[in-house]
């Protein structure tokens, strides 16, 4: 079928439906929500049998929904209605949420089920569960609602009395924290249910600002309620009644959304710096460390989980003394594990616009990634596996190509592809790694393509090396027995066929020149006469709403395009 893609932003759960499409055998082009005539003209170009709705953030007119069958993807179970079902949910602890997907009509959310899909909720925040177990649960929905329309079925059926919950909009009122009374755990429930948008409304160091990224804290930490007692790697501990919580990132009136403790620098400076109790080892206890590092027999695994994916200058260099220090460790094979949400998505955006120079802060950040790449390269003594669990994008996925072996989790969305970013040319050795994996026109192809990657198709071109279940549980039993097995009889073998490799690779051009090389054409990006990277960091770290979908999404807007004949 030709289905068209209506979506208010490409996000993680558009980009997933999008590539599942297309495996299924799908035409699929996208159209962003901008306004009823840009979608009535995307129809008339495009003349979809159907279109698919994941991301809205308006009702769609009749003049769409009477004209074409609409799907709309509906973070909640069938009779929930209403923009923030998933906020409500996670704020008032449900144990059980789902996915409906249902046919648009006048009233909003209120069309006939098509199909649904339910799972089960786990504490974590909503940009988290709708990664995992909303994308999940609406690739699977979505699935059987065209199975059935493309069969000429009907819908399952319209929820009615009882069945329909209707709620409004979560107001900030509704996610107020209410510091004499409220306990850590309902402090977490309303900050979960408001990370990544819109974050909670509050006051740190007597200004106003909005809390995003938390983390709950078991230790002995004891405070007065709804102010910061101690900093930890770009995070804030804040006091509650009963104890203690983390707060990964705030944004204050007026500015960007920052690491909490660089968001308020100067009241920041003043608290104690709280290190974790054991390093980068894994802590006992549960409180928030951003590096970890765990040791199972002769595989040790070290977790990096930032948020968004984003490795500032900072981050960069301690990841890096963490990779070395466990370079040191007696086990054979090292895994960088990242984050169950992100492998990596390269530099950090935000906090390059933040600086005083963000050209000079580009530079900075991109030579600490290539710090890191260079020193996950040059680890001859053991094999280094890169396993994505989580998203990666831009140089995140090319830092990954330094390890020995990636292993990437089925659902896995990739952008390995710089030049969404104003055209950036990119770093981290890609020109050394990528067309010794996918050959020169493979490597153009990738970095030319601009769309999503699966891990599928990772895998297939070669770009990463194995597919791994797509569950939590069966990825990481996976990972566990294919590290094990890496570090066993074939070890030696293995190792000294990539010392060999390494020596001649060397011998033909060094590393040093494909850095400078690249570096050479980074420079011309942050510093010379062209703003277009510049100009696209900043629109995407204010959010600013798109003027137009890009042609690269948008088939239907293509020069030469016709719709098929039967």
């Amino acid at each position: 079928m030709r289905l068209l893609l209506l979506t208010h932003a490409f996000n993680s759960l558009a980009q997933r439906i999008f590539l599942d499409l297309q495996v299924q055998g799908h035409t699929v082009s996208v159209e962003f929500d901008i306004a009823d005539a840009v979608t009535e003209e995307a129809l008339t170009l495009f003349k979809p049998h159907l279109v698919v709705a994941p991301f809205l953030k308006r009702r769609l007119p009749e003049a769409v929904w009477g004209r074409v069958p609409c799907f709309i993807i509906h973070p909640g179970p069938p009779g929930d209605r209403g923009p923030s079902s998933l906020d409500w949910a996670i704020k008032e602890g449900a144990s059980r949420w789902g996915v409906t997907v249902l046919q648009a009509e006048g009233e909003l959310d209120g069309g006939p089920v098509w199909a649904h899909e339910a799972f089960a909720m786990r504490p974590a925040s909503k940009s988290s569960l709708y990664r995992h177990e909303v994308t999940e649960a609406a690739v699977r929905a979505l699935g059987t609602a065209l199975e059935r329309f493309e069969a000429g079925a009907g819908p399952l059926f319209r929820p009615e009395g009882e069945a329909i919950r209707a709620r409004p909009a979560m107001r900030q009122v509704d996610r107020a924290i209410r510091w004499e009374t409220d306990g850590v755990e309902e402090i977490l429930r309303k900050l979960r249910a408001a990370d990544g948008q819109p974050g909670v409304a509050a006051h740190l160091f007597g200004e106003p600002c909005r809390l995003y990224d938390p983390r709950p804290e078991s230790g002995a930490f004891r405070g007065e309620a709804g102010q910061a007692l101690g900093r930890r790697e770009g995070a804030l501990l804040v006091g509650a009644r009963d104890g203690a919580f983390w707060v990964g990132q705030a944004r204050r009136e007026g500015r960007i959304k920052l690491p909490a403790s660089q968001a308020f620098p100067e009241g920041s400076a003043a608290l104690p710096e709280l290190p974790s109790e054991t390093g980068w080892w894994r802590s006992p206890q549960d409180t928030w460390q951003d590096i970890s590092y765990e040791e199972r027999g002769p595989v040790g695994l070290l977790r990096f989980e930032f948020s968004h994916g984003a490795m500032g200058t900072e981050q960069c260099r301690r990841l890096r003394q963490a990779v070395e220090w466990s370079l040191g460790r007696p086990a054979r094979v090292l895994v960088l594990a990242g984050g169950p949400d992100f492998w990596s998505n390269g530099m950090h955006l935000n906090l390059i616009e933040a600086s005083p120079s963000p050209a000079d802060a580009s530079w900075e950040n991109i030579n600490a990634l290539d710090d890191l790449a260079e020193t996950i390269l040059g680890a001859q003594d053991r094999l280094v596996v890169a396993a994505l669990q989580g998203n990666a994008g831009a140089g995140g996925c090319f830092l990954a190509r330094a390890a020995d072996e990636v292993w990437v989790r089925q659902g896995v969305v990739l952008n390995p592809h710089y030049k969404n970013m104003g055209n950036l040319h990119g770093s981290e050795f890609w020109t050394y790694l990528l067309p010794a994996r996918v050959g020169e026109a493979g490597a153009r192809a990738i970095l030319r393509h601009r769309l999503p990657m699966g891990a599928e198709e990772a895998v297939r071109t070669g770009f990463y090396d194995a597919l791994l279940p797509g569950d939590p549980a069966g990825f990481h039993a996976e990972l566990a027995r294919r590290a094990e097995k890496l570090a066993g009889e074939s070890f030696f073998a293995r190792l000294e066929a990539k010392r060999g490799r390494r020596v001649a690779d060397e011998a033909r051009k060094s590393l040093a020149a494909y850095r400078s090389e690249e570096l050479a054409e980074m420079r011309r990006n942050f510093f010379g006469f062209d703003p277009s990277y510049h100009v696209a960091r900043a629109r995407f770290v204010r959010k600013d709403p798109p003027a137009w979908t890009p042609r690269h999404l948008a088939l239907h807007r293509e020069l030469g395009w016709r719709v098929p004949q039967p």
